[in-house]
């Protein structure tokens, strides 16, 4: 018995294509159900709610492009195929634009309709479990597991838009915990080759002397210990994409054999004579620069060029600092759910404006690393600074200033906390700050700068004098 997949609703007032669509359906694992109208149709959905709907266009009382509307009128997620026995271009391009996932003329072939309803339905999961995680952390943007609303992410997004319909193959860089594995999964699952292999290999945790058998296999006798011929990754994830991660650890006699199997789309097994023909995209990540690696000669100069064909940066988390907030919050009901404890009262100003304000050497990782800790060590229902490790909690005592430059304004404090403030030096930072952007606002003109901070010219001037500021 097939694995469930998903609910399916047929719409068709032909009953032999009603039941030749449930069986067939039905066999590959999907629930079925049928109805001859659309208004039939439309109620079903408000009980049952269905992840994809076959609407035929001609049927009585209302036809399918009506019913099309009527449906994502009701769930705009919900994937739409539309089916007709007179199809023509013109048809098939206005139901797209009108929300359709895709149209089917009469008679289709089973594996073309089977196929297309696999990749609706894989479009309408994705759509779902997006929706569930922007519920779940309360802000904008989720692409492919990765969060965040900031430029240097919306840009990120839209290059891997545009490179995952490319085979190309792609050197993903960036420091430790930026999320470089999530960047090619991204790729691959949203190009050409997504559903074909995926392979990952961690080049910086494999043993030297069992590298090259993982990645290229070998024959049974070749080595010690090999009890078996054994098939390599490359092999595995033939037709698909293999990402080597680490790629700047491959000692220099293994870089010469990727480049091989790169440049002439063969690998050769450890003891055997005769080569074996792949067909794989090859995404790279590394933390390390293989430009200085290849002045310096650790880095083969002709694989360097093969690898870097297109070159996608992962931002640091302190590049995008505007989306600590949000990572923080997803963060936090990751691990309140997994530890099964009550966090509703959230993360606390104190504690996110310590945060953002902390350089995080290891980005993303680390952030979910305190994260996890805080949620598990928190005896209350809020995570606050006190819950944060100390050297974040200790560096960052609450100031005016600080609370500004991380965007959020003057902070909140119910309760002076444990690491104490300077009521003073607040006071004066804040003013200073303040008087500084007035200052950049009107390209350093005084009076105008006094003018929109709603004090004379004269209290403008003895401010800056005290704060050495003329």
């Amino acid at each position: 018995m097939p694995e469930y997949k998903g609910k399916i609703l047929v719409v068709d007032d032909e009953q032999s294509i009603r039941e030749f669509m449930e069986l067939l359906l039905t066999k590959e694992g999907y629930e079925v159900r049928t109805a001859s109208l659309a208004t039939e149709a439309l109620k079903l959905h408000e009980r049952e709610k269905f992840d994809l709907v076959f609407l035929d266009i001609q049927m009585p009382q209302m036809s399918g492009i009506e019913a099309l509307a009527a449906f994502k009128k009701m769930d705009p997620t919900i994937e739409i195929i539309i089916i007709t026995a007179f199809g023509t271009t013109e048809i098939a391009i206005d139901v797209i634009k009108k929300g359709a996932y895709d149209f089917i003329a009469k008679p289709f072939k089973n594996d073309a309709l089977l196929a297309t309803t696999a990749k609706a339905m894989e479009k309408r999961k994705l759509s779902y479990e997006n929706i569930m995680l922007k519920a779940q952390i309360g802000e904008k943007y989720i692409y492919c597991d990765m969060a965040g609303s900031s430029a240097p992410m919306l840009m990120l997004y839209e290059m891997i838009k545009i490179v995952s319909q490319t085979t190309t193959n792609i050197l993903v860089t960036g420091e430790s915990g930026t999320g470089k594995e999530l960047i090619a999964k991204a790729i691959h699952s949203h190009g050409p080759l997504k559903n074909n292999p995926f392979v990952i290999v961690n080049c910086g945790a494999m043993p030297e002397n069992l590298i090259e058998s993982e990645l290229f296999g070998h024959k049974k006798g070749s080595f010690t210990g090999a009890i078996a011929d054994k098939e390599g990754l490359f092999e595995t994830a033939n037709s698909g994409t293999i990402f080597l991660d680490e790629v700047g650890e491959l000692p220099v006699h293994l870089q010469v054999k990727l480049l091989r199997a790169i440049q002439e789309r063969t690998i050769r097994r450890i003891g055997d004579t005769r080569d074996i023909a792949v067909n794989v995209r090859v995404i790279c990540a590394t933390n390390r620069d293989l430009g200085e690696m290849v002045k310096k000669g650790t880095f083969r100069e002709d694989l360097y060029y093969r690898l870097n064909v297109i070159q996608i940066k992962a931002p640091a988390l302190r590049e995008r600092g505007e989306d600590i907030t949000m990572l923080a919050k997803f963060f936090m009901e990751k691990y309140a759910n997994k530890l099964k404890k009550d966090m509703s009262g959230g993360v606390a100003e104190e504690a996110l404006l310590a945060l953002k304000k902390y350089h995080f050497p290891g980005n993303v990782r680390e952030l979910e690393n305190i994260m996890e800790r805080a949620v598990a060590l928190c005896a209350e229902k809020t995570i606050k600074l006190k819950d944060l490790p100390h050297h974040i909690a200790d560096a960052h005592p609450i100031t005016a200033s600080s609370a500004i430059s991380a965007n959020i304004g003057l902070p909140h404090i119910n309760e002076v906390p444990e690491t104490g403030i300077e009521l003073e030096k607040i006071v004066a930072e804040f003013e200073k700050d303040i008087i500084q952007k007035a200052l950049r606002k009107t390209g350093g003109v005084k009076k105008r700068a006094a003018k929109l901070l709603g004090i004379s010219f004269r209290s403008m001037r003895y401010r800056l004098e005290k704060y050495g500021m003329e």
